[in-house]
């Protein structure tokens, strides 16, 4: 995969910084993953993946989830540009925008790469990346619905997967398949409870209002 000898480079958050200190105006999202370079689906998905493990409004987790399920699916398939269409390519970033973006996510991801290291390269091999990929798929759809802390502990999986592509630290892809279980488990713990809720509602509206 193109995510071999990552350790070795530019840290992501200095290429960060890079970008956002030379950005003009506005930054396109097309030039944007053109300096990701070979990190981008890492890279992506980590940004698309953070703004949902805080508060959002109704219906904004659909905005990240969406744009997320189709990196995600490319990763599945084993691409290792990211295709996107011409006019999302096309779409503009206000350059103060992203630096306030890359200001607030910046200390948190330097405090990851101190952890993340390369290692077990088995975990970051063809195979095992598409395995990833289908994941973050499944995840992503997660994020796009309306399902109480789906998209919080999706995210949060989806992050650290992101995290272990940037760094080839297989470490850190066992941790986004735990935190995916997790995610997996409450995410139908709390469907299942909205369910028999629902049902439940249903039945004393029956009672109350026959026929």
């Amino acid at each position: 995969m193109a995510f071999g000898d990552i350790g070795r480079r530019t840290r992501f958050s200095a290429l960060l910084r890079r970008i956002a200190t030379s950005a003009r105006e506005r930054i396109g999202v097309g030039e944007l993953l053109d300096r990701f370079g070979d990190r981008s689906f890492g890279a992506a998905m980590l940004l698309l993946a953070l703004p949902n493990m805080a508060p959002l409004p109704p219906g904004a987790s659909t905005l990240f989830g969406l744009p997320l399920l189709l990196i995600a699916a490319q990763l599945a398939l084993g691409r290792r540009v990211i295709w996107l269409p011409a006019a999302l390519r096309r779409r503009m970033i206000a350059a103060p925008l992203f630096a306030r973006i890359v200001q607030a996510t910046r200390p948190h991801l330097r405090w990851a790469e101190r952890l993340l290291r390369p290692r077990l390269d088995f975990m970051l091999g063809p195979t095992a990346t598409r395995l990833t990929g289908l994941a973050c798929v499944v995840l992503a759809a997660l994020i796009a619905l309306p399902i109480p802390l789906a998209n919080f502990l999706s995210g949060l999986a989806v992050a650290v997967f992101s995290l272990g592509l940037l760094r080839h630290d297989g470490v850190a892809i066992l941790a986004g398949w735990l935190v995916t279980a997790v995610s997996f488990a409450a995410t139908a713990l709390v469907s299942g409870a909205v369910w028999i809720a629902a049902k439940e509602v249903a039945g004393w509206a029956a009672r109350v209002w026959p026929g």
